[in-house]
């Protein structure tokens, strides 16, 4: 399967959605994986962000499971926009820079789990532009019991 992925600014990043089919607890020899894409307004209908803070690059939050479902590893896009003050006449290289973060372990329905990111380095303290930065769900692992 050929998994494709576009941004479309409307309508935010598409979103991988993984699917685990289990039977209690064990992952049974024969159980099947499936990948389903779908919108980021799609996928913040079943895990959202809240509390989110922004300090020297470090992002904090929270996720919120609203599936009636449990899901894990919930993996984070999180966007470091550099922003140059003239934008009619940026400088040669941007600082800024994405990254894609694994917040691993269940969320049950209705649960939610806290989330910490810190950059290996800290962001670079310059006068011709500011980062925004920006968090939106990429992907989860929904847990659906076999019958």
């Amino acid at each position: 399967m050929n998994a494709r992925f576009e941004q479309r600014p409307a309508q935010g990043i598409v979103v991988a959605v993984l699917s685990a089919f289990l039977v209690g607890i064990e992952v049974q020899p024969d159980a099947a994986l499936s990948a389903t894409l779908m919108s980021q307004e799609q996928a913040t209908q079943v895990v959202s962000i809240r509390n989110l803070t922004v300090k020297d690059g470090a992002v904090s939050g929270e996720l919120v499971n609203k599936s009636p479902r449990t899901i894990r590893d919930v993996q984070l896009l999180i966007r470091y926009t550099w922003l140059w003050t003239n934008e009619m006449r940026p400088g040669e290289e941007s600082p800024g820079d994405a990254v894609y973060v694994t917040v691993e372990g269940d969320i049950p329905s209705s649960g939610s789990k806290p989330f910490t990111y810190r950059p290996a380095s800290p962001l670079p303290a310059r006068t011709d532009g500011r980062f925004d930065v920006s968090v939106a769900v990429a992907g989860y692992a929904e847990i659906i019991p076999q019958k």
